[in-house]
C-alpha cells in the first residue's frame, strides 16, 4: 500500500486513478516488489513519511503525473515552439554574429606591434595615466611573450562587442526605468531573474536555438549575463540626481529631453560609469563560461586545463584572464575618476 492511497480513496478518485490497486499500471516501486516477494507490507513511520511530491503521489495513484513528465513536457513545449521562435530571433540576433565574426577577425588580422601601441594609446586617453598605458603595454607584451596573444585578443574582442551592446541596450532601459515607475516595477523581477541564474543555465535553451558553430550563441548569453548592473545602476544613478537641480531646471523652463541629456545623465554619469565597469567584469567571467560552447579566447585553454588535466595550461591560462581583468578594471577606473574629478 502506498502512503498517499488514503487521499485518493477518501476522495473517491481511485477508479479514476485506474483500479483499487494503487499503482496498477505503473512500474511496481522496491518496498512494494519486496512486500510482495516476502508475503509483508512494508510500514512508514511518520518519521519517514515523504512530502507529498508528484512522485509520491504517483505512487498512489499512477494517473498523477511524476516529476520526469513535468520536466519532459517542458522539453517537447519549448522544442515545439523552438522553429518559430528561430523565424523571428535568427534574423534579429544575425547582426549580433557579424559584429563578432568581424571583431574576432580585426583583432587578430592587425599586428601585435600596432594592436598593443594602438591599446596603450586608448588606455591613455581615457585615464590620463602614463602609468595605466605602461601596464597595458607590459601586460600585452607579457602575454605575447608566452604565446598567448591571439587567444587575448579574442577574449578581447568578444568583451568589447558583447560590453558595448549592453551599454547600447542597457543604458536606455535604465533610463527608461528611472523615468516610469511603472517600467521599473515590470523590469525588476526580470532583472532579479538574469542577476540569480547560474551562468550555465544561460546557455542551455540557446543550444537549442542556435547552433554551436554561430558566434551569438554565446555572444547573447554573455549579454544576458553582463547587462543586469548597467541598467541597476543607470536608473539609480537617475533616481539620485537632486530634487532641488531638477527644480532649479524646470524654473530655468527646460523640456524634459534637455533636462534628461543637460542635467540627469551628466550628474548620474558616475554610477552608469560604475555600471559599465561591472558590465566589463561580469563579460569576462562569462566569456570563459561560453568557452564550453566554441567561444574563442582564454576560456578555450582554461577549459583545456580541466579536460585534460594540463595544470600549467589552466593555471598560466587563468592568471591571463586575472591580467585581462586588472586592466580592464584600471581602464574604467580611470575614466571614472576623470569624471568625478571633472564634475567636482
Amino acid at each position: 500500500m502506498a502512503t498517499y492511497d488514503f487521499v485518493f480513496d477518501g476522495l473517491g478518485l481511485r477508479e479514476w486513478c485506474g483500479g483499487d490497486d494503487a499503482g496498477g499500471g505503473g512500474l511496481m516501486s522496491m518496498d512494494a516488489l519486496l512486500s510482495e516477494t516476502s508475503g509483508t507490507e512494508t510500514e512508514v513511520s511518520a518519521w519517514d513519511t515523504p512530502f507529498p511530491s508528484l512522485d509520491a503521489l504517483n505512487a498512489a495513484c499512477p494517473a498523477m503525473p511524476q516529476s520526469r513528465d513535468l520536466t519532459s513536457g517542458l522539453e517537447n513545449g519549448f522544442l515545439a515552439i523552438k522553429d518559430g521562435l528561430q523565424v523571428v530571433v535568427d534574423p534579429l540576433t544575425q547582426p549580433l554574429s557579424w559584429a563578432l565574426t568581424n571583431a574576432l577577425w580585426i583583432m587578430q588580422a592587425a599586428p601585435w606591434w600596432l594592436m598593443i601601441p594602438i591599446l596603450m594609446i586608448v588606455s591613455y586617453a581615457v585615464g590620463r595615466s602614463l602609468k595605466l598605458a605602461g601596464l597595458v603595454g607590459l601586460s600585452f607584451a607579457f602575454l605575447a611573450f608566452i604565446d598567448y596573444y591571439d587567444y587575448t585578443m579574442q577574449t578581447l574582442a568578444i568583451i568589447f562587442v558583447c560590453a558595448f551592446i549592453c551599454v547600447l541596450f542597457g543604458v536606455p532601459i535604465g533610463i527608461a526605468m528611472a523615468r516610469n515607475d511603472k517600467v521599473q516595477r515590470g523590469m525588476i523581477p526580470v532583472l532579479d531573474m538574469l542577476q540569480t541564474l547560474p551562468p550555465f543555465v544561460y546557455l542551455i535553451p540557446l543550444i537549442f536555438l542556435f547552433s554551436v558553430t554561430e558566434p551569438k550563441l554565446y555572444g547573447i548569453a554573455i549579454i544576458l549575463y553582463a547587462i543586469v548592473p548597467v541598467v541597476r545602476l543607470t536608473d539609480l544613478g537617475i533616481r539620485m540626481v537632486d530634487k532641488e537641480v531638477i527644480e532649479a531646471a524646470d524654473a530655468f523652463g527646460m523640456t524634459e529631453r534637455q533636462k534628461l541629456f543637460g542635467v540627469q545623465i551628466p550628474l548620474a554619469l558616475p554610477n552608469i560609469m560604475a555600471g559599465v565597469n561591472q558590465t566589463i567584469m561580469m563579460s569576462l567571467a562569462m566569456v570563459v563560461i561560453a568557452s564550453l560552447v566554441s567561444a574563442p579566447g582564454l576560456g578555450v585553454l582554461v577549459l583545456r586545463g580541466i579536460r585534460s588535466l594540463e595544470l600549467g595550461v589552466g593555471l598560466v591560462s587563468g592568471f591571463g584572464i586575472v591580467l585581462l581583468a586588472i586592466i580592464l578594471d584600471r581602464v574604467t577606473k580611470a575614466a571614472l575618476a576623470r569624471i568625478n574629478a571633472s564634475q567636482h
